[in-house]
C-alpha cells in the first residue's frame, strides 16, 4: 500500500521515547525535518508523524515522498 507523505507547517508532537531512539542515528536537522512530515496511517486510521510511521512494524520503505506499508 502506498501512502503520500505530507509536509506540515508546524511539527507534530512525538513521544520522547520515540525521539530517543533516533538520537545518535539521525542528525538533529534530519529529525526536525521529519517531525514536519506526516502520513495518513491505515493501521491507526489517523494522521501520524512520519517518525512514528518509521518505527512501525508495518513500515516497508520510503521512496520519493511515498511510504510503502503492509497495513
Amino acid at each position: 500500500m502506498q501512502i503520500k507523505v505530507e509536509t506540515l507547517d508546524k511539527p507534530m508532537r512525538i513521544p520522547r521515547e520515540k525521539l530517543e531512539e533516533f538520537k545518535g542515528v539521525l542528525s538533529r536537522g534530519m529529525i526536525n525535518r521529519m517531525r514536519r512530515e506526516a502520513v495518513r496511517c491505515p493501521v491507526k486510521n489517523k494522521t501520524v508523524a512520519f517518525l512514528e510511521c518509521f518505527t512501525c512494524e508495518k513500515f516497508l520503505r520510503r521512496v520519493k515522498g511515498e511510504v510503502y506499508c503492509k497495513g
